[in-house]
């Protein structure tokens, strides 16, 4: 199954979940998109619940089936912690994700993009795989060459604040994904535990 690439608002709305991080999608119509508008669908089964789940934090990561999958295997073989933290561990160790979490991007799938183009470093070296998984104590850069992108010097200016497991300079461009992040640091509006109940059932 290949990565989604349509327009973000829908499968937010279809979801209930906001994954630019603005909400701007469901303010205006916070429920699911359909031609007859906001109709009650009845409950959900269990399997309903642990699917809806499983997409929320898929898609928050914008990450394709195979891969979302394989790295719940990994997740699997770490001995301390729980499962499914351990797999939102995981998720946030992403390359692509530390650049947004850093705050050169505004969105995962800007910087994906950061990624792919060649504009990011890790340890000095040019890094364009956005699944490269980053370790503690590494430093994430953004290439000289590419210290002017509009793109980023405006994703950079509009941030606000980050979260305690990554740190950053303003002035050179470059963080670092200081440490593990803890539970309480993740996505609260997930529920990890329906997610490894899902794949439990499959694997």
């Amino acid at each position: 199954m290949s990565r989604y690439t349509g327009p973000s608002w829908k499968i937010s709305r279809r979801l209930g979940i906001s994954l630019s991080g603005t909400g701007k999608e469901l303010a205006r119509r916070p429920y699911a998109p359909g031609q007859h508008g906001p109709t009650s669908r009845g409950a959900r089964s269990e399997y309903g619940l642990q699917l809806n789940e499983k997409q929320k934090l898929r898609h928050m990561y914008g990450m394709n089936e195979r891969q979302f999958r394989t790295l719940f295997v990994q997740a699997s073989k770490v001995k301390e912690g729980t499962h499914g933290v351990n797999f939102m561990i995981l998720l946030e160790q992403r390359l692509d994700n530390v650049v947004y979490r850093l705050g050169l991007a505004t969105t995962r799938r800007q910087a994906r993009q950061l990624v792919n183009h060649g504009h990011i470093t890790v340890d000095g070296k040019r890094v364009d795989i956005p699944s490269y998984r980053v370790q503690p104590g590494q430093l994430v850069s953004v290439r000289e060459k590419s210290k002017n992108v509009p793109v980023i010097k405006a994703a950079v200016e509009s941030t606000i604040g980050r979260l305690p497991f990554v740190t950053f300079d303003d002035e050179k461009l470059e963080g670092s994904f200081s440490r593990l992040p803890e539970r309480d640091e993740l996505p609260q509006e997930i529920d990890e535990l329906l997610v490894v109940e899902y794949y439990k059932k499959l694997i």
